[in-house]
């Protein structure tokens, strides 16, 4: 197996929090950007004196059944259960029913977001500036995430979304062997 294969399948089994660090370090790399000045934001553009946000998302496809600890029983009961791949392919996206929720975006403590999307064989990176989030109705920007959470909002991409990202929003599309080559020193 090559080596941006495993990173693929090693993406795919990891929790938000490390696929999020590991989104970071391909923005930082591949953007020449430095370390967040403060907690507040991931990222900083030494060149366009910006502060930068993060979001990554795995791309799978949505579960057919119900999640709730009832169904799940009664499928392992009945044997219904079985594990699937969910992964979805780039190419073949359009095939599939999605949702990748960009969450816990605060627009006051950046300038840009860049959102990651980690297809199964892709990488798709896309880059907004903070006032097109709340701006641009496409994007179905909620600022309210949860109850008494103010300043913080989301948006969702999905199956329906995901063509007027691509079209407007998409700075970079990478094969997994090209983030690798990002860290030659890696290999």
């Amino acid at each position: 197996m090559k080596t941006g294969e495993k990173l693929r399948d090693w993406i795919f089994n990891q929790n938000t929090r490390r696929v999020g660090q590991i989104a970071e370090d391909i923005i930082q790399k591949l953007f020449n950007l430095e370390k967040g000045h403060n907690q507040f934001h991931d990222l900083y553009d030494p060149n366009s004196n910006s502060r930068i946000e993060v979001k990554s998302s795995i791309v799978q496809e949505k579960h057919k059944n119900s999640s709730q600890l009832e169904t799940v029983i009664k499928e392992l009961q009945n044997q219904t259960f079985t594990p699937k791949n969910r992964y979805i392919p780039f190419n073949d996206w359009q095939s599939y029913q999605f949702d990748c929720n960009i969450q816990q975006i605060k627009r006051d403590q950046f300038e840009v977001l860049y959102y990651v999307l980690f297809f199964y064989d892709k990488t798709l990176i896309f880059k907004m500036n903070s006032i097109d989030i709340s701006t641009d109705d496409k994007i179905f920007y909620s600022n309210k995430q949860h109850k008494g959470n103010e300043g913080e909002g989301q948006f969702h991409i999905n199956e329906k979304t995901l063509a007027y990202h691509y079209e407007k929003y998409l700075e970079r599309l990478l094969e997994y062997s090209e983030i690798v080559s990002l860290f030659p020193d890696s290999q």
